[in-house]
C-alpha cells in the first residue's frame, strides 16, 4: 500500500512536468518552423526580384521549393495543429511581414 502511494505521488509530480515539457517542445518547434518559412520567403523574394510589399501565396506554393526539405521541398505544419495542413497552421501575407502561427498565435511568435 505504501509502494502504491509513493508511485501515485511520483506520478502526480511527473505528469504536469511532462505536459509542460511537451508544450514547450511544440512551441520551440513551431517557432523554428516560422524561422524557416521566413527564410524561404526572403530567398524566394530575392531570387524572384520581388519587393517588400509583394504578396506571398497563402498556401505556400511559392516558397515550397525554398524550404529545403527534399528535392521539391515540403511545407511544415504547427506541431500543435490537429490537421497537417500548411494553410491552417501558418499565415503568410507579404515579404516584409513575418509569418504567423494560426494555431497558438499568442505563444508561437517569431521574434526578431
Amino acid at each position: 500500500m505504501i509502494v502504491v502511494a509513493i508511485i501515485g505521488l511520483l506520478a502526480a509530480i511527473a505528469i504536469p512536468n511532462f505536459i509542460r515539457a511537451r508544450t514547450k517542445a511544440q512551441e520551440n518547434a513551431c517557432i523554428n518552423n516560422l524561422r524557416q518559412i521566413d527564410g524561404a520567403i526572403q530567398q524566394w523574394a530575392l531570387e524572384s526580384k520581388k519587393g517588400t510589399t509583394a504578396p506571398v501565396a497563402a498556401d505556400g506554393s511559392e516558397i515550397k521549393p525554398y524550404m529545403g526539405r527534399g528535392v521539391t521541398g515540403s511545407l511544415p505544419t504547427c506541431p500543435a495543429a490537429s490537421s497537417p495542413d500548411f494553410a491552417t497552421s501558418y499565415g503568410v501575407t507579404d515579404v516584409q511581414t513575418a509569418p504567423t502561427c494560426k494555431i497558438l498565435p499568442a505563444t508561437h511568435v517569431l521574434s526578431n
